[in-house]
């Protein structure tokens, strides 16, 4: 009998020891510098959103924030760095629902698994695209790329940051909805994707708002349609793609803050705060919309929860559309 109370206690006091522990290495995070890796080349929204928050951050926690570009397989190389990162707090990835909420349907073989292997810290923007093509393109106008795309099924080639990033599945989601074909030229982000639009050498894309904005502005880009439900304050004459010929169509895609499964919990909920707390001052708020990118802070629990309900959303998507990935 006094053995096993003896056992029990010694467990107990090990359990004590390691919550002390934790709470020690919350209360003293962040002691240094926290890498944020941002899973695309830099220069489209993810990377737009990653430095601004990185910047926002880096006052309120007191510590650098350093970030890094890890490109590849639509945010999957990156963001597999961040999963097999110490969980301690200052390792974090800006992932997109690309690879979180619609990967899981498209690959049959991940190198993680986002539900179990990822802590949600922060939903932080909804990312906003735009349909653009090069001013010397003949097709003028949404209704113009669907009639192209039904001349030709599988000619017109539209430029994507990878299978099941957010431009990829903005376009899926219109070739679905119009009953057309169109080819994915999938590229390690949407900065050069943009490159190659410019260069002649793809038909269109559904580009983020961040990368597209300054070479519509300047008439290097047409704008044919924006992917949200109403027309964007940076983008007032530009319809909404479903005013220009798609009635229903709608897609937004959101960009988070994660960390590595096994993080203390009091880490992520400082953070989660500090994230919210950035994205409410109106200078931040104004960079991020400016971009075309909507700011919204959440709590780690919310987030996941939002997280499954769009999962669910695309699921249906990739399973009409054919998406996979050996």
């Amino acid at each position: 009998m006094n053995k096993r109370i003896s056992i029990a206690g010694r467990l107990c006091a090990a359990a004590f020891f390691l919550c002390a522990a934790a709470g020690a290495q919350a209360d003293s995070w962040p002691s240094r510098s926290i890498r944020m890796v941002v899973p695309f080349a830099a220069g489209g929204s993810v990377d737009v959103t990653g430095r601004v928050l990185a910047r926002a951050l880096a006052r309120r926690l007191g510590q650098p924030i350093v970030v890094e570009n890890r490109s590849g397989a639509a945010g999957m190389i990156g963001t597999d760095y961040v999963v097999k990162a110490a969980p301690d707090g200052y390792t974090i990835v800006m992932a997109s629902a690309g690879i979180v909420a619609v990967g899981p349907h498209i690959y049959k073989h991940m190198p993680f698994d986002p539900f179990k292997d990822l802590e949600p810290v922060s939903r932080v923007v909804d990312g906003v695209n735009v349909a653009v093509v090069r001013p010397s393109s003949p097709i003028k106008s949404i209704k113009d790329l669907i009639a192209a795309a039904k001349a030709s099924p599988g000619k017109i080639n539209f430029g994507s940051s990878g299978i099941g990033a957010s431009d990829d599945m903005a376009t899926e989601l219109f070739t679905n909805m119009t009953h057309t074909k169109m080819t994915n030229i999938a590229y390690k982000g949407g900065g050069p994707a943009i490159i190659d639009l410019l260069g002649g050498n793809i038909d269109v894309i559904f580009s983020a708002v961040a990368p597209a904005i300054g070479h519509i502005k300047s008439g290097k880009l047409r704008p044919l349609g924006v992917t949200t439900p109403e027309r964007l304050a940076i983008l007032p004459n530009v319809p909404t793609i479903a005013q220009a010929g798609v009635p229903g169509y709608e897609s937004v895609a959101w960009y988070g803050l994660f960390a590595p499964r096994g993080t203390p919990k009091a880490v992520v909920e400082r953070l989660s705060v500090a994230t919210r707390e950035a994205l409410k001052d109106p200078a931040v708020s104004k960079q991020l919309m400016d971009s075309g990118l909507i700011p919204h802070g959440s709590t780690p629990s919310s987030f996941a929860a939002y997280i499954r309900q769009d999962s669910q959303k695309w699921a249906k998507v990739v399973k009409d559309n054919g998406i996979k990935v050996e």
